[in-house]
């Protein structure tokens, strides 16, 4: 037996689709194929393996590092790896080992992009079997399983902002290259519009060859994408996507920020999704996040309501009490950067506290539908296009399950969200790690491992930057991003 066979690793689908991957592969012109997993800041990690490993990985997995797992968004080390337990009191991560990535077959594509490359999501096992504990995509789908036990399924829609740049400069220097714990300068761009003109069909069209080709990359990789808009900064797009399962629409993110990043720079542009890039006239972007419950076995909207008038079901309405009595706590979850919290402000399509209305876009939660409306839904707009896709939509089952366990009443809608009485979103990432820190529900849900293992790896990104505002004499602004942050997420998101 191999290693996904003798621990029983794959359901009998993924066993079918394994067999059928097999044949096509041996079929295909393929060279390589990127064993890719998402690492705790949602970005994709991947080593390329010739057809004849990857073949043996369908069968054994692959042995990777554990250290990207243990990097903070300037790939600082973080803990102390060559102590006994790692600096994370597990005796299995002592001395920075080795663990195993199982690929899952269902996510394989060849890259329209890269000729004769594959591409696979993957999982993160430790050699005995065990599910690494450490891996975003076992912590989502633990959350997604206790609503299937409650005979319910989750379904989310994508609707996620970003910037299209061109390239100013045709080559690196020294002045790009950093350091663990300090990045080099990010290369320099041009705007490709002037912006300001919201949903300019002119001004869209300046960007659409580019934005022909990511379509055509889109729809060969199969991601079920809805709409392409110009949006409110220079050269800010939005991409919608189709309604899918959690897992599947997690999976869906990290691909998608993937390939826009890669055909942009093949073309000589740049895709960024860092929230509010440090640059004249840019306006902050965010991920908005359309959810609902279903039926699992029928595929019913629970959320629908039954009388005229009403806006959710009591199930809908104790899944956004529960968003809103933890939204601090998951913010750093679904904010997780110093820069994301520069969007939290009156007044801004972004909201600043933890409210909802009925179709507000001034609300954290906006509800939409009703009443014989199968597409009810409820959009939280608190998120960040550069958020971990699965700990953003686990922080949202958190909430909503615990909602529905205590039926939590949200109260009434807010018509005037920007003065309503609702708990303030937290100011800044140090902040909403400090109510992480004290949630005894995500400690119980997530578990205390990780969460004390991703404040740790978050509070030495929030201390570097604190630190160089302190050695540089620089007052922290809250509608001015500063060079450090460009430097630190412009390139990397």
């Amino acid at each position: 037996m191999g290693f996904i066979e003798r621990h029983s690793l794959w359901t009998d689908a993924q066993r079918k689709e394994a067999e059928a991957l097999k044949a096509r592969v041996r079929n295909d012109d393929l060279r390589l194929v990127r064993l890719a997993w998402a690492d705790p800041h949602g970005a994709s990690r991947a080593k390329a393996v010739s057809l004849p490993v990857f073949l043996d990985a369908l069968e054994n997995g692959y042995n990777i590092n554990v250290a990207t797992t243990t990097l903070d968004s300037a790939n600082a080390r973080t803990f102390a790896s060559f102590t006994r337990g790692g600096g994370l009191g597990l005796d299995e991560m002592t001395g920075s080992p080795n663990i195993t990535v199982v690929p899952d077959p269902a996510t394989f594509r060849a890259l329209p992009w890269a000729p004769g490359i594959g591409w696979v999501l993957c999982d993160e096992y430790f050699n005995t079997g065990a599910a690494y504990p450490f891996s975003p995509r076992h912590v989502l789908r633990k959350q997604v399983q206790r609503l299937r036990d409650r005979g319910l399924d989750y379904r989310v829609g994508l609707e996620v902002e970003w910037y299209l740049c061109r390239i100013a400069e045709d080559h690196l220097t020294d002045e790009h290259v950093g350091v663990p714990g300090m990045r080099g300068r990010p290369i320099r761009t041009w705007p490709v519009e002037p912006g300001y003109s919201y949903h300019s069909e002119t001004n869209l069209d300046v960007m659409q060859p580019v934005l022909s080709a990511l379509v055509d990359a889109y729809r060969q990789l199969g991601l079920p994408l809805r709409s392409v808009e110009n949006e409110w900064g220079p050269g800010q797009v939005e991409c919608t996507f189709t309604a899918r399962d959690a897992l599947g629409a997690a999976d869906d993110l990290v691909l998608f920020r993937t390939a826009t990043k890669q055909v942009c720079r093949r073309m000589g542009h740049f895709a960024t999704f860092m929230c509010r890039p440090a640059l004249k006239g840019y306006y902050s972007s965010g991920w908005h996040l359309h959810q609902s419950v279903v039926d699992a076995r029928t595929g019913d909207n629970a959320f629908v309501p039954q009388q005229p008038g009403e806006h959710l079901a009591p199930l809908g309405r104790a899944f956004l009490g529960g968003l809103l009595e933890h939204a601090s706590a998951s913010s750093a979850f679904t904010t997780p950067t110093v820069n994301g919290y520069r969007r939290f402000k009156p007044n801004s399509l972004a909201p600043d506290r933890a409210g909802w209305g009925y179709d507000n876009r001034g609300a954290m939660l906006r509800v939409l539908g009703g009443a014989g409306d199968p597409a009810t839904r409820m959009e939280n707009r608190v998120g960040e296009p550069a958020a971990n896709p699965y700990l953003y939509m686990a922080a949202q089952l958190v909430g909503g399950l615990d909602g529905i366990a205590h039926e939590r009443d949200p109260g009434p809608q807010d018509t005037d969200p920007y003065s309503a009485a609702r708990t303030p979103l937290p100011k800044s990432l140090m902040e909403s790690l400090h109510l992480l820190e004290q949630s005894a529900l995500f400690r119980a849900e997530v578990g205390a491992t990780f969460v004390d293992y991703f404040i740790k790896l978050k509070r030495n990104e929030a201390g570097r930057f604190l630190k160089w505002l302190e050695e540089n004499g620089v007052q922290d602004r809250p509608d001015e991003p500063t060079a450090w942050e460009q430097n630190e997420y412009f390139d990397f998101f």
